[in-house]
C-alpha cells in the first residue's frame, strides 16, 4: 500500500490523519513538537524528526501547517526540507490555507523535478476534519487530483479540482471571504438580541429554522452559548486567511469593504485582545 507522510498534526490535521489511520493507510508524521503527535502514534502512526526524513520514507506527502512562512520552512529548508529529499514519481499536496502565489511556486518547483504537487486547502472546520467530511479545493495537477480521489473520498465529502496551481488557494479565499460575512453576521446578531432581551436559545433555533441558516450559526452559535471559545479553527489563522483575499483581491483591481472591516474586527480580536489562539466564534467577546 502507499505509504502517506503527514506534516502538521494540529486540530486539522489530526482528525484528517485519524481518517487515514482508520481506513488502514500506513501513515507517518512530523510535526515540531513530537509530543503533539503522541496520540497520533499510539494509533498507529510512525514519526520522522524532519520533513526531509519523512520525505525519504514516504510515497505521498501531505502538509497542513499554519501560515505560508511555516509552508516555505517545510518544503524549502535547504537542510532538513521536503525538496531536500524528493525524487521524481513523488506527491505533494499543501493542505494549509495559504498564498496562491506560492502554491505555483511550488508546483513550478516540483514539475521541473518530476514530482505530482497539488495545492488542496480544506474547509468544514475540525468537525469536517473529525468526521471525514471536508470540503477540498485543488489546483495543479489533474491527473494527480485523478489519481489521489480514493484518498480524499476517505478525509473529504466533496472535492472539486478549480485549475492550475494555485487555484484550489484561490477558491478557498472565495470560501474565507463567505466565512467572514457568516462570523460577522453570527456575532452581531447575538449581540443584538441579547441587548433586545431575548432568549438566545430560542433565537438560535428560530434563525436555524429560516431563512438565516448557515453553516457558523450552526456549528458555532451553540458554542457561543455555552462559552466554548476552543478552536475549531483559530483565530490566529483565520485573520491571515483574510490578508492573503484582501491583498490577493487588490493584485486584481478589487475593492472588498465587508471582508476589510471583517479584518479589523479579527486584527483587534488577535493583535489587540490577544486572543489568537481561541477559535473564530470569539469575536463576539469584542462586545461580550
Amino acid at each position: 500500500m502507499v505509504k502517506i507522510g503527514f506534516i502538521g498534526t494540529g486540530v486539522m490535521g489530526s482528525g484528517i490523519i485519524n481518517n487515514l489511520l482508520k481506513a488502514n493507510y500506513d501513515v507517518s508524521v512530523y510535526t515540531r513538537t513530537e509530543s503533539k503527535a503522541e496520540p497520533l502514534l499510539n494509533k498507529g502512526a510512525a514519526w520522522f524528526h524532519s520533513p526531509k526524513e519523512l520525505t525519504e520514507n514516504t510515497d505521498i506527502i501531505f502538509t497542513m501547517v499554519g501560515f505560508p512562512q511555516d509552508v516555505k520552512d517545510v518544503y524549502l529548508d535547504e537542510t532538513t526540507g521536503v525538496f531536500a529529499a524528493l525524487k521524481s514519481g513523488q506527491t505533494i499536496v499543501d493542505m494549509t490555507t495559504s498564498t496562491p502565489t506560492l502554491a505555483k511556486e511550488l508546483g513550478e518547483k516540483a514539475e521541473k523535478i518530476g514530482v505530482n504537487c497539488i495545492d488542496a486547502p480544506v474547509s468544514g472546520g475540525d468537525v469536517g476534519a473529525r468526521d471525514g467530511k471536508l470540503t477540498i479545493m485543488v489546483g495543479g495537477s489533474k491527473e494527480t487530483y485523478n489519481q489521489l480521489q480514493p484518498i480524499f473520498e476517505i478525509i473529504g465529502q466533496t472535492t472539486h479540482y478549480f485549475g492550475p496551481y494555485g487555484s484550489g488557494q484561490h477558491a478557498k479565499m472565495a470560501n474565507q471571504i463567505m466565512i467572514a460575512g457568516t462570523m460577522t453576521g453570527l456575532t452581531e446578531m447575538f449581540v443584538y438580541a441579547k441587548a433586545a432581551g431575548l432568549d438566545l436559545d430560542s433565537v438560535l433555533a428560530t434563525l436555524l429554522g429560516g431563512g438565516a441558516q448557515n453553516w457558523s450559526l450552526a456549528n458555532y452559535g451553540p458554542r457561543i452559548l455555552k462559552g466554548d471559545y476552543a478552536p475549531g479553527f483559530y483565530s490566529k489563522h483565520f485573520l491571515k486567511d483574510l490578508r492573503i483575499a484582501l491583498d490577493e483581491s487588490e493584485k486584481m483591481g478589487l475593492d472588498l469593504p465587508a471582508t476589510k472591516q471583517a479584518k479589523a474586527l479579527y486584527e483587534k480580536l488577535v493583535d489587540e485582545k490577544h486572543l489568537g489562539d481561541d477559535g473564530t466564534q470569539a469575536l463576539v467577546k469584542l462586545w461580550w
